[in-house]
């Protein structure tokens, strides 16, 4: 979801091309993985990413808030506070619970934009796992974090008024209630609730409890702006002082729960009483881990650096939500009890549901069949498949259906195993009705219209009786995700057995036909009457979400052909694509096209005629020309794309939708792409490194292994002449899962012009029907 309230200053190109020392790596032969990881990329032009600590799908993120609406901007310089919770990417404001921020003398301020501390980039570094700034203040804070919990180291100057600020009213989102609690000499408790997001949700409610590793001095707490010093409880924030002038460290562990009370206590016990060293150190090894499932060999430095930040990003979400003792809270607001799995939460599935569910669902099928498991549960628990989900609620921002194809590539990629009715009678009951008006869920609330007439129809401005977003407010891009989850699900519905639903869905797959506008060769809106409504104009944005007609035109990955035929044939196809992507000027100057033409502005989704890599819509687009007889053009364009990635602050276009399009970088750059998602269909594109190893799970793929390589690759010598599969010839530009789970190696033989390879519609992936 790449929606935005507000766009933050600019920044300066030489701010931009800096990245903090620290985050600079070393030689990528002598270099750990981690060392190649720079978390700044996507910190400033609204990447909305984080710089701090966290470890693999984490519960906790440990960073600091500068005053962007997500957390931390490059462009800023002052630091309200290391908070706990973030999620990379996202485009409205979210989380920033419980910002702690060390300080000297007398607290006379308690709101954390008046007490926050001055630092320069020159001070700061940042690892995965790890971050450290050195404050203004000449205190230095080091953040580094386990699964439920966020360590903190602060170095004082030596000073018998050492104080560390935690704030519980104050936070990302809107706080709807707070309260501290300083138990005893080294312990605190709080309780936040709090709402928000791009639409006002349900509340949620986050509970923590911070032990520090030596009694405190004095303490107090404050209410508003009054502060009182010996005061144990209060509803804004709490200060605990110590003496640094011989001692000059202090550490403290927070754990965090979306349980109650019990549950941070829990957590903290489970995790606790590990020294800040000997935590970082646990964080380092799991990323290492987590990283060297992907071993790339070839490309400059810059490219390997970016491409491992984008792995690492995408292994941050989503997140535990399930306490160590297995509790959570569900959403029905009940506590639950996970038996056999891990919970999850967070769901930012229109984003997710094309790039990162496939990816995780390939490197790390574990986690990915409890996050399918989790969602599962949602419906289960609640009575309903979630939409967009934050926390322990429902935020129904964005529209379409994306948990169909979400569920069913799990299933397609055997991660259901015991759970494959579950989730189809979740799906099927999600595709089939609207939920009751007692649900906080909207599901496919135009699915009365839809179903009746065979499109959800545009009315402007309509807004749902509940949070978030309503399909009538973007009938004609809801119409073709509607249309997309149905071609998914008919897939799904026919292997189990289910022909008559298989039957029914797959007929409804193709409602994208009753937005075709012949008169204008685009899909258009349609009104509660059925006439085609808003402008005839293709990059005119009427009745689409982020994006118009020319954009959309191509989520059609169920029946590319039947696209192929509605628009013309075969040639006048390429020819739009060619003009969608300004293919003659990119020939000529990829980097510039991909910059001046493609890309306006990190929130520039609507009123265009041009391919925009930066968000969601387009994200399949490239991959057209595999079912166009072009698919050497997939190639220009993706590596023309993969230009946008850096390793620099503004190294990401746009919003990072928690891992969606460094999901999108990973994948294109190693050349296997789910260009049918929610299929098991993996598009082939060239890779930009001479060879990719990919080590994989053995319980989902025997060969524990695979290798894609591409000998002498580089922009001139960048087309595939030849396909060879554990040295087979092959043909067809996509490979299926089971093929991938049976193979050891892919090889491209490249050149320097395009071959016949993959031209005819045989080898073009295949129509779901």
């Amino acid at each position: 979801m790449a929606l935005r309230l507000c766009v933050a200053g600019a920044v300066t190109a030489s701010a931009l091309s800096a990245a903090p020392a620290a985050a600079r790596a070393a030689s990528p032969r002598d270099a750990r993985f981690t060392d190649l990881v720079n978390p700044f990329i996507g910190t400033a032009n609204e990447g909305n990413t984080f710089p701090g600590a966290a470890v693999p799908f984490g519960m906790v993120q440990f960073s600091p808030d500068t005053g962007h609406s997500t957390g931390y901007d490059y462009a800023h310089s002052r630091i309200r506070g290391f908070s706990l919770v973030h999620l990379s990417g996202v485009g409205c404001r979210l989380g920033g619970d419980l910002p702690v921020l060390p300080t000297t003398g007398d607290v006379r301020q308690t709101d954390y934009a008046k007490y926050a501390a001055g630092f320069r980039h020159e001070d700061e570094a940042a690892a995965p796992g790890y971050y450290r700034v050195r404050l203004d203040s000449g205190v230095e804070a080091e953040l580094t974090a386990g699964t439920r919990t966020g360590v903190q180291r602060y170095t004082f100057p030596a000073t018998d008024k050492a104080d560390v600020l935690l704030n519980a009213g104050q936070a990302l989102h809107r706080t709807v209630a707070s309260t501290v609690e300083i138990l005893d000499d080294r312990t605190v408790r709080t309780a936040i609730t709090g709402r928000g997001f791009c639409k006002d949700t349900v509340p949620y409610t986050v509970y923590t409890l911070t032990r520090f590793d030596r009694p405190f001095t004095a303490y107090g707490t404050w209410d508003g702006t009054t502060v009182t010093a010996g005061a144990r409880s209060g509803r804004g924030g709490a200060y605990l002082r110590f003496d640094t002038t011989r001692d000059r460290t202090v550490e403290a562990t927070t754990a965090l729960s979306y349980v109650d009370a019990a549950g941070a206590a829990g957590n903290l016990r489970a995790e606790g009483g590990r020294s800040f060293d000997a935590v970082r150190e646990a964080a380092r090894r799991a990323w290492e881990k987590r990283l060297a499932d992907v071993r790339v060999t070839g490309g400059d430095t810059t490219r390997r650096r970016t491409f491992y930040s984008s792995l690492y990003r995408v292994f941050l979400g989503p997140n535990v939500g399930s306490d160590a003792d297995g509790r959570y809270t569900g959403w029905d607001q009940r506590i639950h009890r996970a038996k056999g799995f891990t919970y999850y939460q967070n769901w930012s599935l229109w984003d997710t549901y094309r790039t990162q569910a496939q990816l995780l669902a390939l490197l790390a099928p574990r986690e990915s069949r409890d996050m399918a498991i989790s969602v599962i549960r949602i419906d289960e628990e609640s009575g309903w498949l979630p939409k967009w989900g934050y926390g322990t609620v429902e935020t129904n921002v964005m529209t379409g259906d994306p948990v169909t194809p979400f569920l069913t590539n799990a299933y397609q990629q055997g991660l259901l195993a015991g759970y494959e009715e579950r989730a189809y009678r979740a799906l099927r009951k999600n595709a089939d009705g609207v939920p009751p008006a007692a649900s906080p869920a909207v599901g496919r609330d135009a699915n009365p219209d839809y179903l009746a007439r065979g499109y959800a129809p545009y009315v402007r401005g309509h807004e749902p009786p509940k949070s978030g977003h309503s399909d009538y407010a973007f009938g004609g891009s809801a119409t073709l995700e509607y249309a997309l989850s149905d071609a998914m699900l008919a897939q799904m519905a026919r292997a189990l057995g289910h022909r008559a639903d298989a039957d029914r869905y797959a007929a409804r797959s193709r409602n994208y036909r009753n937005l075709f506008d012949a008169s204008t060769g685009f899909f258009r809106a349609r009104d509660t009457s059925g006439a085609f409504t808003g402008p005839a104009d293709p990059a005119q944005s009427e009745g689409f979400q982020e994006g118009t007609a020319w954009q959309y035109q191509w989520l059609v990955p169920q029946d590319m052909p039947d696209l192929v035929r509605l628009i013309g044939g075969r040639r006048p196809t390429n020819d739009r694509l060619d003009t969608f992507f300004a293919y003659g000027e990119l020939l000529k100057d990829p980097e510039r096209v991909a910059r001046d033409v493609w890309v306006n502005g990190p929130y520039a989704y609507y009123n265009a005629d041009r391919y925009n890599p930066q968000n969601e819509p387009d994200l399949l687009a490239p991959y057209s020309y595999l079912s166009t007889g072009q698919p050497w053009k997939t190639t220009d364009v993706v590596h023309a794309a993969l230009t946008l990635f850096t390793d620099a602050p503004a190294g990401l276009t746009g919003n990072d939708d928690l891992g969606t399009m460094s999901a999108w970088d990973v994948l294109s750059s190693i050349g296997l792409f789910p260009v049918q998602p929610g299929y098991d269909t993996w598009g082939l594109s060239t890779p930009v490194f001479e060879r990719v190893d990919l080590r994989l799970d053995r319980r989902y793929h025997p060969r524990g292994a695979l290798t894609i390589t591409a000998p002498g690759i580089s922009r001139d010598n960048r087309y595939i002449q030849t396909v060879q599969t554990d040295g087979v010839t092959h043909q067809r530009t996509y490979l299926t899962t089971q093929e991938l789970r049976s193979l050891r190696t892919v090889r491209h033989t490249v050149g320097p012009r395009p071959s016949a390879w993959g031209t005819s519609e045989a080898a073009a992936p295949p129509v779901l029907r």
